[in-house]
């Protein structure tokens, strides 16, 4: 169980293909929200999808075990430690319903499990999931399978075929402020991946208007030339992603999905904790790290806010041009659609920085 959001889903997704190969005749059902579900929907390990919707309330939760009624599972997996995942853990008809442990669980979350992962200090979300695994002895396998369609991979070709260069994807907002970094310096970077790295910026996210009026606001400040390609569609955002020669982000649902898929991606982390939440098993090198203090080496929970002004301009074209001469990642996209070549990472002309510093059902 993963209900949202679009990166702890994504996160997931190698839980379900671990318990796949391990169990291969297993029935894996996934309670989720609709958002994510339209992400993960063709997602070749999982039998059945039960989707909630929370903005019916108390009817999204009756429609959901409506929706259950007549399934009986071996196990269930809350894999998330808030109340209402764990309303819907409760829900479920399952004889062992296993979650986190006390001190990692909020909102009591850990009173509608019957069984709990061992204790452990913090660690980086992926491992908390892959702990799961741990405790029904089932070897983790870092795939995440987005199983592009024909329809997907031609829509993909068709418009990557369209521009004059490689795609640089950019994802300028996120659904937190304080994990935001400031317009103006987006606006110069595009100016950097246009002029000096020869790269055609993509704005990519969702249809959202705050995204919207970012992207209207760095258009109008740049003399780059974006295209804007705000939608709310995730799969066709996933191709998108998939076919960029490369990814600059914050910590946002669409850098993990394109992290997942193996595009080169450049994380800006300031009130997130990268070691906690960044890139998992690649990447890490292209992370542009604002959070971490001096002698910290463990995961910190929590934000800081303010941190995202300590990023400057050229820390973020810095690491850009090393995600260009970053390979892409093993496939794990699950046949994705394949983005022009990307560009050698030329030099750039020095110009200065414009800112400062189981069982048979699961």
């Amino acid at each position: 169980m993963l209900l949202s959001a679009i990166g702890d889903v994504v996160r997931g997704m190698p839980v379900a293909t671990s318990l796949r190969r391990a169990w291969p005749e297993a029935r894996i059902h996934w309670c989720i929200q609709p958002a994510a579900h339209a992400l993960v929907a063709p997602h070749p390990a999982v039998d059945a999808f039960h989707v909630l919707d929370r903005r019916r309330g108390a009817r999204g939760l009756a429609g959901l075990r409506a929706g259950l009624a007549g399934e009986s599972f071996d196990v269930a997996l809350g894999l998330q430690t808030y109340l209402k995942a764990g309303l819907v853990l409760g829900l479920l008809p399952a004889r062992r319903k296993i979650g986190f442990d006390r001190a990692r669980a909020r909102d009591a979350q850990w009173l509608f499990a019957r069984e709990r992962i061992p204790a452990r200090p913090p660690v980086h979300v992926q491992d908390q999931y892959f702990e799961f695994l741990e405790h029904l002895g089932v070897p983790p396998v870092p795939a995440w399978e987005f199983a592009f369609s024909e329809a997907e991979r031609a829509a993909a070709r068709a418009f990557f075929g369209r521009l004059d260069r490689p795609a640089l994807a950019v994802v300028l907002r996120t659904t937190r402020r304080v994990k935001d970094w400031p317009l103006e310096r987006w606006a110069r970077l595009l100016e950097i991946a246009e002029s000096d790295l020869g790269l055609r910026p993509v704005v990519v996210g969702s249809g959202a208007e705050a995204e919207r009026a970012a992207a209207r606001e760095v258009v109008a400040r740049t003399r780059a030339r974006p295209r804007v390609e705000l939608a709310w569609d995730l799969r066709r955002l996933a191709w998108l992603l998939d076919g960029a020669a490369a990814v600059v982000a914050p910590d946002t649902g669409p850098y993990h999905v394109a992290v997942a898929l193996g595009t080169p991606s450049v994380g800006l982390f300031g009130a997130t904790d990268p070691k906690r939440v960044g890139p998992w098993g690649r990447f890490e090198h292209l992370v542009v790290d604002a959070f971490t203090r001096p002698g910290e080496t463990d995961p910190t929970p929590g934000m800081r806010p303010g941190n995202m002004e300590r990023i400057g301009v050229d820390q973020v074209a810095e690491a850009l041009e090393r995600a260009l001469r970053t390979p892409r990642a093993g496939s794990v996209a699950g046949g994705g659609p394949a983005g022009p070549a990307r560009p050698a990472g030329p030099a750039r002309s020095g110009r200065p920085d414009a800112v400062g510093p189981p069982p048979p059902g699961l």
